[in-house]
């Protein structure tokens, strides 16, 4: 099956295109045709489980799943990781209830027009290239995990150091040097048009490992629901 690819972030009123990428939750394939006509669903496009943001944003999105549940609502978390090593991960990691699936291609990110970051010494061209020069002046604020905002690559490595997390030949194999992977949360009505979204795309990179709003996403779940 050949991969759609957009150039943009999908918006509200775009129809999302059918993805089929194994299950991480479960044996065998999840595909977002699964779902159309049946419920609305929110997926949540990640990058590798190596990303400290993204391990905790997953959290995040299970924690939400109960009261998205309550609305008719499904979830899907879609990982950068090899199928083998993200079942590793759950497993000491569990996320009841929240369906994961394993995207090592980045196949759903190029369909939902998330672009791959390049990352320059001084030049900008967001959302494809951003410099050094810009990255230092980003802030992430965590209170309670991180002693200051602080720049995403300093954020990072304090936060993968507290957890412990060992980057594995795995992990390794879905890194492109001098890149990252933009990632954003998509929510879709019953037949597959996204209807809310938040990526780290908007903002000129002021979203990069930013969380979402939960109060934004279940006001937009109510109505998609409704």
């Amino acid at each position: 099956m050949s991969t759609p690819h957009t150039d943009h972030p999908l918006q509200p009123g775009d129809r999302a295109p059918n993805i089929v990428l194994d299950a991480i939750s479960r044996e065998g394939k999840i595909a977002l045709d699964d779902f159309r006509g049946r419920s609305p669903l929110l997926i949540g496009l990640f990058r590798g489980l190596l990303c400290p943001f993204c391990r905790r944003h997953v959290a995040a999105m299970a924690q939400l799943n109960p009261a998205l549940h309550e609305k008719g609502v499904n979830s899907l978390a879609v990982v950068n990781t090899p199928v083998e090593r993200a079942r590793l991960y759950f497993r000491y990691h569990p996320i009841p209830g929240l369906l994961a699936a394993s995207d090592p291609e980045r196949a759903s990110h190029r369909a939902f027009g998330l672009p791959l970051l390049e990352i320059t010494e001084n030049e900008t061209d967001w959302p494809y290239k951003v410099g050094m020069d810009v990255v230092t002046t980003l802030r992430v604020d965590r209170p309670g995990e991180l002693p200051e905002p602080m720049n995403p690559d300093a954020a990072g490595d304090l936060l993968n150091a507290k957890d412990g997390y060992e980057i594995t030949e795995a992990d390794q194999q879905v890194r492109i040097p001098g890149h990252m992977q933009l990632v954003g949360h998509f929510l879709l009505d019953r037949e597959g048009v996204v209807r809310w979204s938040f990526t780290e795309v908007e903002e000129e990179g002021r979203n990069v490992c930013r969380a979402l709003n939960p109060e934004e996403l279940m006001s937009a779940a109510s109505e998609v629901a409704s």
